[in-house]
């Protein structure tokens, strides 16, 4: 199959880019990379909240089938769980590049602070990949049984929990106006399963083998992932006209910044126009949705959005003063305001995109796994 051998070779080569910039983080440190003491986070944390976002709307996904026993979907679910198993690990990778000192990760399970939202995260992901792990066992094992449907109905709380969290973590921080927004905890989860569904899409589409129900599969998830695009415009739209409006210095600056300053062009060219219009047109056309070809791109051209898309949530915040004089009040390496990624920030996310691509096609191809054979419960 043509599609899947470019697409190990794409796994390939950008794991191969990501090499030099994995052991210079892990072998040299942070000196390389263009955040620092203002602005903390980079594209490590954006990356982060991606594959998160795709891990846990995977796992949404699979219940569809599993859970509310949808019988278009018969034959998906554990194509939707392996991608979670594997999009999972991804995040914690990006966002372990980001920890100073990933060694005393530790301390977070022996010694907690309960109140904390990010030990609250970390505990809760720790369990969401024991529950992915559960989940596909059952599944193979038990997959009527009641059990199967209680780890379901846990892992379907952790997604929705886990996304919600870091809208909240975010939106928890009135220090930063931009983040500071009452309805980003419910955005999250819309966007999580926007992204898990448009994964579905490459991976029914480009990778499934063919089946009398897959063009109808393909082309109600196309209609899902349209509605969940207009939905997720609908909530840009809002956040950034009560900002406007509101007229909170440091939130206009951090709008104008995404619409007509430095991230206005991967906004408007890349998360407007070819993560959000181009899919929304040709998924709304019902003999291209049920394609596999156009709806596996339309779903890549949906995660390179959302991808901008979180990038344009932890830049802009974090580029803006926040107090008057602060950019000029000290000088020196990392101390600056003005951000885009560095040359090892991005061959660490190529890396992490690349050993994320091969890893799940490894699964769909391993034949003991049996991704896309019918469920046998064994007794």
């Amino acid at each position: 199959m043509l599609t899947k051998r470019l697409t190990y070779a794409v796994g390939a080569l950008a794991l191969l880019a990501g090499v030099w910039g994995i052991y210079t983080r892990l072998f040299v440190g942070e000196r390389d990379v263009n955040y620092g003491s203002y602005v903390v986070w980079g594209l490590w944390v954006a990356m982060y909240l991606f594959f998160a976002g795709a891990a846990t709307g995977a796992y949404m996904f699979a219940t569809l089938e599993y859970l509310f026993n949808f019988k278009l979907f018969k034959g998906t679910g554990k194509a939707a769980l392996w991608s979670a198993l594997i999009c999972m690990p991804a995040a914690l990778a990006t966002i372990g590049m980001d920890i100073g000192h990933m060694e005393r990760i530790w301390k977070v399970y022996l010694n907690p602070n309960p109140f904390s939202l990010l030990a609250q995260m970390v505990w809760g992901y720790t369990s969401f990949i024991l529950v992915i792990l559960l989940t596909m066992w059952l599944v193979y094992n038990k997959a009527e049984s009641k059990l199967t449907k209680w780890a379901l109905s846990i892992g379907l709380f952790l997604s929705i929990f886990l996304s919600g969290g870091v809208g909240a973590l975010l939106g928890a921080n009135a220090s930063r106006a931009y983040w500071h927004v009452g309805l980003l905890p419910v955005q999250f989860p819309i966007f999580s399963m926007a992204t898990g569904f448009a994964l579905l899409l490459i991976v029914l589409g480009w990778f499934a083998p063919k089946d009398a129900n897959r063009p109808e599969q393909l082309k109600v998830i196309g209609i899902a992932v349209v509605v969940l695009l207009l939905v997720k415009t609908y909530f840009v739209w809002s956040d950034f006209s009560q900002s406007i409006y509101a007229g909170v210095p440091q939130n206009v600056q951090a709008v104008q910044a995404v619409l007509f300053g430095p991230y206005s062009w991967q906004f408007w060219a890349v998360q407007i126009v070819i993560g959000t219009l181009i899919p929304i047109i040709i998924l709304t056309q019902p003999k291209l949705a049920e394609k596999g070809s156009w709806a596996g791109w339309m779903g890549l051209l949906v995660l390179v959005g959302f991808a901008i898309a979180r990038t344009n949530i932890v830049f802009p915040a974090l580029t803006i003063p926040e107090l008057e004089g602060l950019a000029t009040a000290f000088t020196g390496p990392h101390l600056s305001f003005d951000y885009s990624p560095s040359l090892l920030e991005l061959s660490v996310v190529s890396g992490v995109v690349g050993g994320t691509i091969i890893a799940l096609l490894l699964g769909l191809d391993f034949k003991r796994l049996g991704i896309f054979t019918p469920d046998k419960e064994v007794k």
